[in-house]
């Protein structure tokens, strides 16, 4: 994964790790890799990879079962509600983003369809 040196690496961490958690890489229920694995995956201070797993942990997306690891949830209501919070982090860069290169509404709205459905 290469970081962006503008966001705290735990927080990009956190960030993937609630994609993988909606797109259903991590299944509900499932068990996450450890500290130890993850920070050899992807390159990163064991600390750091603590910090965003705690925080991962404290939003409710996955729980600790002493001495077994961390599962995640199996709440698909708390897996949905986060998919519509990320998308909607997305959508808002989206349009900043547009706003920033001076499109108007109907040209962004001309190219994430033309996007959408596969054309350049």
């Amino acid at each position: 994964m290469d970081f962006d040196t503008g966001t705290p690496i735990w927080r990009q961490l956190l960030d993937d790790f609630s994609r993988r958690i909606t797109s259903g890489a991590w299944e509900r229920g499932s068990q996450i890799p450890s500290v130890r694995d993850l920070s050899a995956e992807y390159g990163v201070n064991p600390n750091t990879m603590q910090k965003a797993l705690t925080e991962l942990e404290r939003t409710g997306l996955v729980a600790s079962r002493r001495g077994l690891g961390r599962f995640v949830t199996e709440d698909a209501g708390t897996v949905r509600e986060l998919g519509k919070d990320l998308a909607k982090t997305s959508v808002r860069n989206f349009i900043t983003d547009m706003k920033t290169l001076g499109l108007s509404l109907s040209e962004a709205q001309n190219l994430l369809n033309s996007q959408w459905k596969g054309r350049d």
